[in-house]
């Protein structure tokens, strides 16, 4: 892929993205991340000092009006060529575990974040999708092409559901996976592929401590999985392994 687009870049999984991406043989010549505080952002900025091809924005994604400054930003680096890959990685988990215990704000945040700021940024960054797909339009489905890949989780599968609780966190993923849906059918016209990933559990400020995944083994696998997605997986489910999940 020739740019790619990650939210959420300045820790956990963000940051091994781009560790990842850059250890490929032939890295994407412009990986744009986002971080909500510079300053905060200690390795991914000496990541970025080491690389050329990393562009640092910073971002509060709930700031919806900043979005085109965003596009206009990464438009003015890839000019006609557009972007490849919108990688929606940035996300949150309230600490409320129990029905009993849910509040209405956590729910209201944790969709805004998880939910609506994925769809409202592709939303965004649609004329620069369609661009670069319309640029490759030699190129078949894939994140070669135009590809929006949205970081959902097993915890959004309705069927996989066993255990109940964590509602504010399962509603927003179930709610991205079906907005992943609709959007690979919705932008099937344009050729770009829509599909959700399942990172597994990965050792993070959100995963905790006692998950089995790190983060460099997740999103390794992450990468190689993503470069292998084609049309068949267009509006898919699937773990980080390539393993397709029940919705």
């Amino acid at each position: 892929m020739n740019s790619i687009l990650i939210t959420g870049c300045n820790r956990g999984l963000g940051l091994g993205l781009v560790k990842a991406l850059n250890a490929l043989p032939e890295p994407p010549q412009h990986l744009f991340t986002t971080c909500r505080n510079l300053e905060q952002a200690t390795e991914l900025k000496k990541l970025a000092k080491e690389h050329s091809n990393i562009h640092i924005l910073e971002i509060d994604l709930r700031n919806f009006e900043e979005y085109d400054k965003l596009v206009g930003k990464i438009s003015e680096v890839t000019k006609d060529a557009g972007l490849n890959v919108l990688f929606n990685n940035a996300g949150i988990a309230p600490k409320s575990v129990r029905f009993g215990a849910t509040r209405q704000q956590d729910l209201i945040d944790t969709l805004q974040t998880n939910t609506v700021v994925p769809v409202m940024l592709a939303k965004a960054c649609l004329p620069l999708l369609k661009r670069a797909s319309e640029v490759n339009e030699n190129v078949s489905l894939s994140v070669k092409r135009a590809a929006i890949i949205n970081m959902s989780s097993i915890l959004g599968s309705i069927q996989a559901n066993t255990d109940g609780g964590l509602l504010p966190y399962r509603t927003s993923k179930s709610a991205l996976n079906a907005a992943t849906k609709s959007m690979s059918i919705d932008l099937a016209p344009q050729k770009i592929l829509c599909v959700s990933l399942h990172p597994g559990w990965v050792r993070t400020d959100m995963g905790g401590n006692n998950a089995p995944l790190d983060v460099a083994t997740s999103t390794e696998q992450i990468v190689k999985t993503i470069c292998q997605l084609d049309e068949s997986h267009n509006g898919g489910f699937y773990q980080y392994n390539g393993e397709q999940l029940p919705w």
